[in-house]
């Protein structure tokens, strides 16, 4: 039984100014709260895309609310609308110039699936070009469905090995 007098905090005097943890823990607790997203917006959806970056949603509150412009610097796709046929070669064009690691969210029914559009000049799901980590259903999907799956993108971020084994079993 601890004693109601016993300090259980942090003492500067025994441990100083030292702070042990995993490599692989740092380096994902960076990752996490500063995700740096790449807005392709492609329609409708841009809008409630958008809208995430305002004061009432507020994407900052999760270490996103720096949107790049320039594939180079980002390190998470937002696919928000319809891709077509035409436009998925620029939208593979631009994940492949993405530095790694790198991630992609599809967000809405049409970057899902292909939406109400079975034509073709649509393609039915961006993942058969890029690999799309976390879906968002909806049409449009509200701001805090984009909300949430940023934070499931976290919690994968979080659980992934930073560091990659550089030598495998033979």
């Amino acid at each position: 039984m601890v004693s109601p007098n016993t300090d259980l905090a942090y003492d500067s005097k025994i441990e100083g100014d030292v702070v042990v943890t995993k490599l692989d823990s740092a380096i994902n607790w960076i990752r996490n709260n500063s995700m740096w997203p790449m807005p392709m917006g492609l329609a409708c959806c841009a809008i409630e895309l958008m809208a995430v970056g305002g004061a009432k949603f507020d994407i900052a509150r999760f270490g996103a609310e720096v949107m790049r412009f320039s594939p180079r610097q980002s390190d998470c796709m937002i696919v928000a609308g319809t891709v077509t046929y035409k436009m998925a070669p620029q939208v593979r064009r631009i994940y492949d110039q993405m530095a790694a690691p790198k991630w992609v969210i599809a967000m809405g029914a049409c970057a899902s699936s292909g939406g109400m559009y079975r034509s073709y000049a649509t393609l039915q799901g961006v993942d058969r070009i890029v690999p799309v980590d976390v879906y968002i259903s909806g049409c449009p999907p509200r701001p805090e469905a984009l909300l949430d799956a940023l934070m499931k993108l976290q919690t994968k971020v979080r659980r992934e090995p930073a560091l990659k084994k550089q030598f495998s079993a033979a």
